[in-house]
C-alpha cells in the first residue's frame, strides 16, 4: 500500500521537502512507517520520540494500522502561538520559560518547578504517568496566561508541561512569571499553576505501593 507521508516546521526544514510518498505492506502501523522513514532519513531517526503523528488529521499513536491512501503527518512539538506555551514528552526546560519572559521592564521574575515526588497520600511512588488531550491542553493554558496577564497588569507568563511516564525526581511543569515588580510576578505565577490544575485536561496517574490511581478520581 502507499501512503503520503506530510512534514512541517522542523521536518520540512530539515528534509527540505513538505511530504512523502512511502510504500508499505499491508497491514503496516504508524511505527512501521516511522522505522522506515527513519531508516532512510538521519534527521527523523534523530527526532524520534520527540513528535506526535496524525492520520488522516486526527492524532494517532504508534500502533494504529494504516490503510492504503491514508495521510500520515509527523507534528513537532506545537506551543500556543507567540506564546511559550509547550506540552511535550520530553525533559523541561526553565531557561526557556525565563528566556520568554524577560525583559527591561521587568523587574522581577518568579518561577514555579513542580517535580515527581517519593510519597503521596500515603504511599509510596515508583511513577507517574500524565495523559493530555492535547489541542485542548495547549489552548486552555494559552487562555489562561492571556486571563492572568489581563488581571495583573505588566506581568508575562511561560510555562512547560510534560506528558507520558515521569520517574521519582522528574519535573512535570515549570512556569515563569515576570512583573515590573516581585509582588505581580509571584501574583501570577501563583495564579497559573492553581488554574492549571483546575482546568486544564491534564490527567495524572499515580502507581506505587498501594497500586495505580488516577488522581482525584481514585482506584
Amino acid at each position: 500500500m502507499r501512503i503520503t507521508v506530510l512534514y512541517f516546521a522542523v521536518f520540512r526544514e530539515r528534509l527540505r521537502r513538505d511530504h512523502d510518498e512511502l510504500e508499505l505492506p499491508a497491514g503496516a502501523t504508524v511505527a512501521d512507517a516511522l522505522t522506515a522513514l527513519a531508516a532512510r532519513e538521519p534527521a527523523i531517526a534523530q527526532l524520534r520520540g520527540k513528535f506526535r503523528c496524525a492520520v488522516n488529521q486526527d492524532f494517532a499513536d504508534e500502533a494504529h494500522v494504516l490503510d492504503d491512501r491514508d495521510e500520515l503527518a509527523l507534528i513537532p512539538p506545537v506551543a500556543g502561538g507567540s506564546r511559550h506555551v509547550v506540552l511535550t514528552d520530553q525533559p523541561l526546560s526553565l531557561d526557556r520559560c525565563l528566556a520568554a519572559v524577560r525583559g527591561a521592564g521587568m523587574g522581577g521574575i518568579t518561577t514555579f518547578t513542580g517535580m515527581v515526588r517519593l510519597h503521596s497520600h500515603g504511599a509510596t511512588i515508583d511513577h507517574l504517568e500524565y495523559e493530555a488531550y492535547a489541542p485542548m491542553a495547549i489552548k486552555e493554558m494559552t487562555r489562561l496566561c492571556d486571563e492572568i496577564e489581563r488581571e495583573v497588569p505588566g506581568c508575562a507568563l511561560a510555562v512547560e508541561h510534560r506528558v507520558g511516564r515521569l520517574e521519582i525526581g522528574d519535573v512535570a511543569v515549570v512556569i515563569a512569571a515576570a512583573a515590573p515588580h516581585r509582588a505581580e510576578a509571584f501574583t501570577a505565577c501563583r495564579a497559573l499553576i492553581d488554574r492549571l490544575k483546575e482546568s486544564v485536561p491534564i490527567w495524572k496517574k499515580e502507581i506505587g505501593t498501594n497500586g495505580e490511581e488516577w488522581v482525584g478520581l481514585g482506584p
